[in-house]
This record gives structure tokens, C-alpha cells and sequence, in this order.
């Protein structure tokens, strides 16, 4: 039977050798993801990227799990886990398997909402479901919206945050929009959450999506006078932003999460007049020769390539030690941080 990843001598050395005595020994992954593809239906890719679809067809729970142990040998991982991409023809499938699983396994998790639904349909699922709250997506915002001109509301409704701040749960924000994080519609919304919304706990997914050094603009200079809203570094590797991050938030505000699964992908990625690519082995993941956010490589330079999960921490260990972060600050990274969001929600149930 194919394993769910591939562990290789050179990724065995990069664990050992660079990131075992760097990571704390527990670790709160507080974005992941959990689907079966039989209940997925008719999702449509067409406002987002498509690669990831490459690397991970479903992702089980027991695959989910089973991948922690191969890539953190040692650890203790406790991911928080929400559907893939839905629709709202799928959405309620999608959700009921995440708090299943959420619950056979002592987990948290969050409900992957879709725009249309009113403040007591999202309430009643988040309470049946044992959610902590809610993830939202651009995917979802109204089919007349071109890509580029989706804003946040648009799929992160008011009536919504409304709920989401009368019960101070938390919402998984990825941000629209072709300039990422120093898009300044997406920055005033981010801050317009803030202010009228203060108890509704935000994470912004990704660094915001910004991938490359091109995506930041001023968003540091904005964000930093924030008081609540916490970070994640899922699926980015760029040390250069990830410093930019601790810098202008400090270590209480930013939290540890990979993506999975596409994180098991065989990756290093580079970024090319602002367009991040990620450059893989080729012939893994088949035809990407229409994929701009992709390219194939061969001969010594795949052979170098290690996992995303590890190009990921391998960038965030460069931007700790660039930023001087204690030991302290990285178990406030990888664990005590979500630990803390996570049970002050339970708190307030």
C-alpha cells in the first residue's frame, strides 16, 4: 500500500537536523482540512487556483492523522480541522463528516458556512456540529462577482459577524483579490472588522496571502495597529514576510498552521515579477504545463526538493531567528496561542 507521503533520506535530514529540537514537543495545527471526495458535489475550482487538487484527491481522517506521524516523528499534533472546498450543494455533507470526525477524535473544528445562510441557520449548525466557528471562502461570494472584484463581505456576510460577534467564535478569513494582503479594499475591511466586530476572533489565513515580497505593500504598517486580529503562516514560505509579520504583531498574534494536505506536496517555491511557483518534480503531479503557479524541474534540482510542510517551517525558522524569538515565543507559536483562542471559545459556551 502507497504511503500518504513519501519521507525521503533528504526530508529524514531536515527533520532531524533542522526542525526536531526547533519545534516544541506539542503543536496546535489550527488550519487543516478533512473531506471525502464522494461527498463532494459539483465544486467548482473556477475562482481559484487548481494545483492543489493535484496533490490530494480526499484527505481522510486517518490519512490526516496518519501524515502528523510521518512528518513530526516525536511530536504531539493536534490539528484543527474544516472541510476542503464546498459549494452549497455539498456544504452540509462536507460539514456533517468534519464533526463527526471532530468528534470520534476529540478535535476542534470549524464550519465551513456558505454566504446565503441566515444568522440562525449558521448558529444552529455551529451548535449541532460542535464547532468553535466558522471558515468562509471567495468561492462562495455571488456567480455575477468577477473574481477580482470580490470583496470580503461579499462572502463574509454582516448578519453573520453579527452572530459571530454576540458569540465570540472565530472565523478562518482567506482575503479576495488579485493584490493580496496590500490590497486596500481588503486592508479597510480587515480593519472594519475589528472595530465593529471586536469579538469576533479573526484569523487571517496564509500572512494574508502574501506569498511573495510583492503582496505586502504597507499591510504591516496597517495591521500593526490592530489589538485582536491573529495570523497564520499556512502554505507560505516566505521568511522575508514571515519577519515583516513577527516584527509589526510580536509572537502572541501569530499562529502556526499548514494547509494540509496540500502541504504533503514535493515543493520549493519561488516568486517570479510577483507571481509565487512552485517549482516540482517532473511527472509527479502530471500535466501542470497550463498552470502559471507551476513548473517542473529535473535531474539534481528535484532531487533537492523536500516537502512544502518542511519549506514552510524551514522559512519561519529563518524569520524566528532573524526576529530573535525565544524558545518561549515559539511554544507561543506553535501551541499556546491556538491553545488560547480555542478555549476561550469553549469558555464561552
Amino acid at each position: 500500500m502507497k504511503p500518504i507521503v513519501d519521507i525521503n533520506d533528504l526530508d529524514r535530514r531536515i527533520y532531524e537536523e533542522t526542525l526536531r529540537d526547533f519545534l516544541p514537543e506539542r503543536m496546535i495545527d489550527i488550519h487543516s482540512h478533512v473531506w471525502l471526495d464522494r461527498l463532494k458535489k459539483n465544486v467548482k475550482r473556477d475562482r481559484v487556483v487548481s494545483w492543489p487538487s493535484l496533490v490530494a484527491k480526499e484527505n481522510p481522517i486517518e490519512d490526516h492523522l496518519e501524515c502528523y506521524k510521518l512528518l513530526f516523528a516525536g511530536k504531539q499534533i493536534t490539528p484543527m480541522i474544516f472541510p476542503g472546498l464546498v459549494n452549497a450543494d455539498s456544504a452540509d455533507g462536507l460539514n456533517d463528516y468534519v464533526s463527526r470526525c471532530a468528534g470520534q477524535h476529540g478535535l476542534p473544528a470549524l464550519l465551513f458556512s456558505v454566504p446565503q445562510w441566515s444568522a440562525e441557520e449558521v448558529e444552529r449548525k455551529v451548535l449541532q456540529g460542535g464547532f468553535l466557528g466558522i471558515k468562509v471562502y471567495l468561492n462562495l461570494a455571488p456567480a455575477y462577482l468577477p473574481r477580482q472584484e470580490i470583496r470580503i463581505f461579499d462572502f463574509l456576510p454582516h448578519h453573520q459577524l453579527e452572530l459571530l460577534q454576540e458569540k465570540g467564535w472565530i472565523v478562518m478569513l482567506h482575503i479576495p483579490r488579485d493584490a493580496r494582503l496590500r490590497d486596500p479594499v481588503n486592508l479597510a475591511q480587515i480593519l472594519e472588522i475589528e472595530r465593529r466586530y471586536p469579538g469576533v476572533r479573526v484569523i487571517l489565513a496564509h500572512v494574508g496571502r502574501a506569498y511573495c515580497n510583492e503582496d505586502v505593500g504597507n499591510a504591516f504598517e496597517v495591521l500593526k495597529e490592530t489589538e485582536r486580529l491573529v495570523v497564520d503562516f499556512s502554505a507560505n514560505t516566505n521568511a522575508r514576510v514571515f519577519e515583516q509579520l513577527i516584527r509589526a504583531l510580536g509572537s502572541k498574534r501569530i499562529l502556526f498552521g499548514s494547509d494540509l494536505p496540500i502541504l504533503r506536496m514535493r515543493m520549493r517555491r519561488i516568486c517570479e515579477n510577483g507571481i509565487y511557483i512552485n517549482l516540482v518534480p517532473k511527472g509527479l503531479y502530471g500535466d501542470v504545463s497550463g498552470d502559471p503557479n507551476m513548473r517542473e524541474v529535473g535531474g539534481n534540482e528535484a532531487a533537492k526538493l523536500t516537502l512544502f510542510m518542511y519549506e514552510e517551517l524551514l522559512a519561519f525558522r529563518q524569520a524566528a531567528e532573524r526576529a530573535g524569538l525565544s524558545a518561549g515565543d515559539l511554544e507561543d507559536v506553535f501551541y499556546n496561542n491556538s491553545a488560547a483562542v480555542i478555549e476561550e471559545v469553549r469558555k464561552g459556551r
